[in-house]
């Protein structure tokens, strides 16, 4: 479950949720939650693409959906709990949401309840004992899929590694909030503030969501203060620092940063660092661990131009000891920052020499003047006709090869993903959606036009989503583009529609008005050639090494997530006018340099240490090792930093930068090629007191390996076409 803290794109149904969402789910003595439990329910049963039945099977997976919801981590409820819960609500729990009875939902919610106040008073007495961090035992990191404790004496032994571990976290931060007892003490009293703060609509919300949630990951109940929140987004008008957050094991966690937002322009906060506290301006800072997501969000909203700092634990931290503070002004992320942008990047000398097109595609965006959402009306904006715009301009500017960059691209309209398929190959086919009847609808690209028949790379990394896998799915399947990237895409294939509870409930339902909305997974997306973009993702033509290729990201990661399938394939035509792919030769090559590359290195050997990390799932209670642990890990890094300004830049290039703005601009805009994001409204960068300043900009491994493919791509289509027309063939 995922909150906004600024603009998300339309088109991308993404809404402010949490499990313990303080807002009102209901206009209170207004509507009853019983009627909207009945209509959540039957409308799961009957629109869900499942047609699952709320059965004993069901129930006993809802149930434990909803122990999950408040206690994620199997830290309050022992064995003995769940094993009561199980016996008296486990294969009834659906026949008691379809009779309208939520009193399940209150009667957990108060033993869970009661189990935070006993737990928060012995975790005061764990906190005031004297550790010597001595000793060679460990504690477990995440404890999602563990077993419940057996009983209170099993879970007092884990929380007793628990507290230690916190304890000795907070003493070997280099930045402290205040002594680690005090900052331990006030995140558990945190934690029972708010669980005290829990009113029944609070309760109510958890459990209808996880009732949604039980049937896939992207189904969800929302309240009407969720649905005011999307709203806000779809209005573009949120002022923040441009990210997503999820809440993960405690932390607020950064699933995205939102391409061309404040925090994307300052280029510190990156996907998966988890933020540990938050401060206004030079204010002093507020532990937000274990604090309510949107709570957290509300903290780092903000009037524009206004500064937060954060202090978080990076995402590539192998202890979570090391904290950064990132400074970022507040600003409202524009529509513009959301735009394709492109580049022009030229390299090599004379004859030799190659001019490679770029093409940065943040999101598929679409006619957002038709739902009135831009102020100037005469701006009909969408992801393909910018993209039109801008290949024109690349083409005259003499491309050999062109790169669409949907790293980090988490979806949008789907008229755009198909669209912007058809600039590249002839009419056809290029989705196929599968509803809940068994129906297959194939979508089509009308267009027989193409707009760029040369060689083409697509670019696609784990958060490469939804309308990114169908439009590099089906130039895969076309033989039009070689795919590069992580091993493959985040995997969701499912297709989503909002109802209006409200209005399908009954006329006569007291307070219908205020009954939320369920988000309903209704489709599942499928390949032309028969495959589903669901779960598996898109597979990459060439793997390149990199640190968001873990098992961590992606629809793999998401409880109860429908199954990968296959449907028939349609037919297609390959693209007459598309140049060969090579794609035996270009991975030879491309593995050929990644084993002699540096920075490649540097990634498989951060990845095989973060997934040793993960695989182990503990952190060890010595002091001493874990000294030794931050000093490996600070020592390689500096090492990294000197070797890198040693080696000098990693890949020469002159790069031009084009917005569609730049569009009838006679030169083009020169850029350095290894820059910095740009800084926006943020005045100088400022080094935190006692940092090393690299002297070297961290390199894109990435991007300089993909425009050595594209290098290669050219010169074996140049051979053949030499070779083609000295045998007296036309090319």
């Amino acid at each position: 479950m995922s909150a906004y803290f600024s603009f998300r794109r339309a088109g991308t149904v993404v809404f402010t949720a949490l499990t313990f969402a303080p807002a009102l789910l209901f206009a209170r003595g207004s509507v009853d939650p019983g009627q909207v439990a009945i209509s959540v329910a039957r409308w799961l049963e009957q629109g869900h693409y499942s047609r699952q039945k709320l059965d004993g099977d069901v129930s006993a997976k809802f149930l434990q959906t909803y122990l999950t919801a408040l206690d994620y981590n199997k830290l309050y409820f022992t064995q003995k709990d769940v094993d009561e819960f199980e016996r008296q609500y486990g294969a009834t729990l659906g026949d008691s949401v379809l009779r309208g009875d939520v009193s399940p939902a209150r009667e957990i919610f108060a033993r869970f309840k009661q189990r935070v106040v006993d737990r928060n008073a012995k975790n005061k007495t764990l906190v005031q004992k004297k550790y010597t961090f001595d000793s060679n035992r460990a504690a477990e990191l995440n404890r999602q899929d563990a077993a419940w404790p057996k009983d209170e004496a099993g879970a007092d032994v884990i929380w007793q590694n628990r507290i230690e571990a916190e304890l000795l976290r907070e003493d070997l931060a280099e930045l402290k909030l205040r002594p680690p007892a005090e900052t331990v003490t006030r995140r558990y009293n945190q934690v029972l503030r708010y669980v005290n703060e829990m009113e029944d609509a609070d309760i109510v919300k958890t459990f209808l969501s996880s009732l949604a949630q039980t049937y896939d990951p992207h189904s969800e109940y929302l309240s009407p203060s969720d649905l005011e929140n999307f709203q806000i987004s779809m209005r573009l008008s949120l002022v923040g620092v441009g990210a997503v957050l999820s809440s993960e094991d405690g932390y607020a966690k950064v699933k995205e940063v939102v391409p061309g937002g404040p925090a994307d322009r300052d280029g510190r906060l990156k996907v998966s660092d988890r933020i540990a506290a938050v401060a206004q301006g030079d204010e002093e800072f507020e532990d937000v661990v274990d604090m309510k997501l949107d709570k957290v969000v509300e903290k780092i909203r903000g009037k524009k131009n206004t500064a937060v700092r954060l202090m978080v634990i990076p995402g590539d931290a192998t202890d979570p000891s090391k904290r950064e503070v990132i400074e970022i002004r507040r600003d409202e992320v524009k529509l513009k920052d959301q735009q394709a942008k492109a580049e022009v990047l030229d390299f090599g000398q004379g004859a030799e020499s190659t001019r490679i097109g770029w093409i940065t595609l943040p999101s598929f965006y679409a006619n957002m003047d038709n739902r009135g959402l831009l102020k100037d009306s005469s701006e009909d904006k969408s992801t393909t006709k910018d993209v039109s715009a801008l290949l024109a301009r690349l083409k005259s500017e003499g491309i050999q090869g062109l790169v669409i960059d949907l790293r980090r691209d988490g979806g949008g309209s789907l008229e755009e993903a198909i669209n912007l398929t058809g600039l590249f190959i002839p009419k056809g086919p290029v989705v196929q959606a599968k509803d809940a009847n068994g129906k297959i609808t194939v979508s089509q690209d009308s267009n027989p036009t193409v707009a760029y028949s040369g060689p083409l790379i697509v670019l696609v990394n784990r958060l490469s989503a939804s309308a990114s896998e169908i439009f590099a799915a089906a130039l895969q399947d076309y033989g039009r583009a070689v795919i590069v990237g992580d091993e493959r895409t985040f995997g969701k294939g499912t297709v989503q529609t909002v109802l209006d509870l409200g209005r399908l409930m009954p006329p006569f339902s007291l307070g219908s008005a205020d009954a939320g909305a369920l988000k309903l997974t209704i489709q599942k997306f499928y390949r032309v050639r028969g495959g589903s973009t669901q779960l598996n993702g898109v597979s990459s033509d060439i793997v390149l090494p990199s640190l968001t290729d873990n098992s961590e990201i992606g629809e793999g990661s998401l409880k109860n997530r429908l199954p990968y399938d296959e449907v028939a394939p349609v037919k297609i035509v390959d693209s007459l006018t598309a140049t060969p792919l090579f794609l035996n030769e270009l991975k030879t090559r491309s593995t050929q340099r990644l084993a002699a590359d540096q920075e490649f290195l540097y990634n498989t050997e951060d990845m095989r240490r973060f997934r040793e990390k993960l695989a182990e799932n503990t952190i060890s209670l010595n002091v001493k090792q874990r000294r030794k642990e931050l000093a490996e890990d600070k020592g390689r890094k500096e090492q990294r930093e000197t070797d890198r300004s040693a080696r000098g830049p990693a890949f020469g290039a002159q790069a031009y930068e084009l917005t569609l703005d730049d569009l009838s601009s006679p030169k083009l805009r020169a850029v350095a090629f290894d820059r910095k994001p740009e800084k926006a409204s943020m005045g100088e960068e400022e080094e935190e007191p006692g940092e090393k300043k690299s002297a070297a900009v961290p390199p894109d491994p990435i991007r300089n390996e993909s425009l050595r493919i594209m290098q290669d791509m050219i010169d074996l289509n140049r051979q053949t076409k030499t070779a083609s027309i000295q045998q007296g063939k036309s090319p």
